[in-house]
């Protein structure tokens, strides 16, 4: 049966404990992405999910692979699982776990969730009887495979969600590690809302004869979402966020930052406004994050800011507004962003505050979404021309400023730059944009301090103990 033809959950074959759990969940038409991978992933085919965020992905995974465990029932084995999902971020493993949970109320599923940030002894625990799903972090998943808690050796789904996101936060080497543990003859799908080129290489290794599945153009915002910029300089970016949110009509507003520090800044700052705020981002403890949530999803939600790590993990209805405060280097971050707002269907609003450094990613968003964001107010002529020299220089893509290139760090162990410091290989919620600074070397002013009494300055002596040479 065709797609276009699939018009209720009934049409896809799902059976009635789903069927109450989705009437339940106050659903009865299927999205286009679920009533296109659903029938795939039932007949047990790898597939290839292309789909804006805030479309219905999780269900279009979470139902069929419920219906397929209902169809072959096991006994559960002590630290297994069945169907194994990736996660990126804290917050979007523990938005599909509860998705599982829900449709599978009816099923007599039991599903566990573990990622890194909280006590790792009752996530253990939950999986000592063995469960029949499990979603988890690919850091924390390691973490307890490595102890031998967690065995996915005998896994017969694996779900990458979010794909893009994944790659991004540098967790690749990490998912290599865990698909080479699984079954070679394992059903994995993989769903991303965006296809850079490294996804699509992702797929290929992974996935045995795919089907591609997409309802909307590559890294198309969505329809639901109205755009508009403000032209601004950076000083007065804070005064106009605050005469923006007094000004009435912003009910439910996340405001996006670059990096953790400025959004703890910025938080204070609007603390100090009389504006209620709350902040969120990868050095804030689980339990900061969850109240933080949970007061952003109360009726009189504070204005929540955010790092780039909420673009993907939250999932809260009605949220009116998002505001860039800052515009994020990669264009592709932008839709994920703006996809917090006009979900499930309803209209919402994103606003960018945009000053002159930033108006070559300004323009290398509009190229991306193939339309141009409407204008509040006039950008400064010499901006727009420096933006077009910008982009004709870079081909096209924007290239930072200096101070905005993440510094060159030198690995005290092989003497390399780049890359990041050794060590934190397994951390959840990785590469949250803050940079730390580097001290200069101080300089010797005897030699100074000589020459202006009239004495020959005295020898400096440069080298340094061996202990200390490689360090420095």
């Amino acid at each position: 049966m065709h797609a276009d033809t699939l018009s209720t959950f009934e049409d896809l074959g799902l059976s009635a404990p789903l069927l109450r759990a989705v009437a339940a969940e106050g659903y009865s038409t299927p999205t286009p992405i679920q009533a296109k991978a659903v029938p795939h992933v039932l007949a047990g085919r790898d597939l290839f999910g292309c789909a804006q965020t805030g479309t219905g992905k999780t269900a279009a995974f979470a139902l069929p692979i419920i219906e397929r465990l209902l169809a072959s029932p096991k006994p559960r084995s002590p630290r297994r699982c069945r169907v194994l999902v990736l996660a990126p971020t804290r917050e979007l493993a523990g938005q599909i776990h509860q998705s599982f949970v829900a449709y599978g109320r009816h099923a007599g599923l039991k599903a566990a969730v573990i990622y890194g940030g909280v006590g790792q002894r009752p996530q253990a625990n939950a999986m000592m009887h063995g469960v029949d799903v499990l979603v988890a972090t690919p850091g924390r998943l390691l973490d307890l495979v490595g102890q031998r808690l967690v065995d996915i050796r005998s896994s017969e789904v694996l779900v990458l969600d979010e794909a893009d996101r994944m790659l991004d936060m540098g967790f690749i080497h990490d998912m290599r590690k865990i698909v080479a543990m699984l079954p070679r003859d394992r059903q994995t799908l993989l769903f991303s809302a965006t296809l850079p080129a490294e996804v699509r290489e992702l797929a290929e290794s992974m996935l045995r004869e795919p089907l591609e599945v997409k309802t909307t153009p590559q890294a198309t915002s969505a329809e639901t979402v109205s755009q508009s910029v403000w032209f601004v300089e950076k000083k007065e970016k804070k005064s106009l966020l605050v005469r923006l949110l007094q000004d009435g009509g912003m009910s439910r507003v996340i405001v996006f930052a670059r990096t953790k520090h400025g959004a703890d800044k910025l938080h204070r700052d609007l603390d100090k406004a009389g504006i209620p705020a709350a902040a969120i981002h990868g050095n804030k403890s689980q339990n900061q994050r969850e109240r933080a949530l949970a007061a952003f999803k109360s009726p009189r939600p504070p204005v929540l800011v955010a790092t780039d790590i909420a673009a993907r993990g939250i999932d809260v209805d009605d949220v009116s507004h998002v505001v860039n405060y800052e515009l994020p280097h990669e264009p592709e971050t932008y839709v994920h962003r703006i996809g917090r707002t006009g979900r499930a269907g309803q209209t919402g609003e994103a606003v960018s505050l945009c000053d002159r450094e930033e108006l070559p990613r300004l323009r290398a968003i509009e190229r991306l979404i193939r339309r141009e964001i409407s204008a509040q107010n006039e950008a400064p002529a010499e901006s727009r021309s420096e933006s077009q020299t910008e982009s004709r220089n870079t081909g096209g893509q924007p290239r930072p400023s200096s101070h905005e290139r993440p510094p060159q760090r030198r690995s005290r162990r092989n003497g390399q730059r780049g890359g990041r410091p050794q060590g934190h290989g397994r951390q959840d919620d990785r590469r949250q944009g803050d940079h730390s600074s580097r001290r200069s070397d101080a300089r010797p002013v005897a030699a100074a301090a000589s020459a202006e009494q009239g004495r020959a300055p005295a020898p400096v002596e440069r080298k340094q103990p061996k202990k200390y040479r490689r360090a420095l």
